[in-house]
């Protein structure tokens, strides 16, 4: 089995794809658009206008796969109840990372060191998404 995040960006996927793209690497490894498919575009259920917005994306951050869409356009995303955490390799990888993501959003935890890490840090990106920057301590030979 797989478990993977999809993320509804309701009208702000293409803006959200461009900022992860930029902030931490990642790679759109797949996109369709309403447009694209004729049965979504004939239901009724893509408002008018949107049939440039993605119906459906996936990207890659690292090893993991995201999928994210525009969902309904109405341009109030809402992420509640859960976090994305990011595990980096080093300090400066953490930085770089809180850095980008926080741009244009809001620090609930800035990046320090805590008990359990090098560095660990919580923040909410510009589109709402709950993020948690971790760089792990190392752990003691058993």
């Amino acid at each position: 089995m797989l478990v993977q995040p999809y993320l509804n960006f309701d009208g702000r996927c293409q803006e959200a794809l461009d900022f992860y793209r930029k902030a931490l690497g990642a790679e759109v490894t797949m996109l369709s658009r309403y447009k694209d498919s004729p049965d979504m575009m004939s239901s009724g259920r893509v408002p008018p206008g949107a049939g440039d917005k993605i119906m459906h994306a996936s990207l890659r951050i690292g090893d993991t796969t995201l999928m994210a869409s525009d969902s309904e356009c109405a341009g109030k995303p809402s992420f509640q109840g859960f976090s994305l955490s990011l595990t980096v390799p080093n300090e400066a990888a953490a930085e770089r990372a809180f850095a980008a993501l926080s741009d244009g959003g809001q620090v609930k935890m800035p990046l320090g060191k805590t008990f359990f890490a090098i560095r660990f840090g919580m923040l909410t990106d510009r589109f709402g998404v709950h993020w948690m920057i971790y760089l792990p301590a190392p752990q003691p030979a058993k």
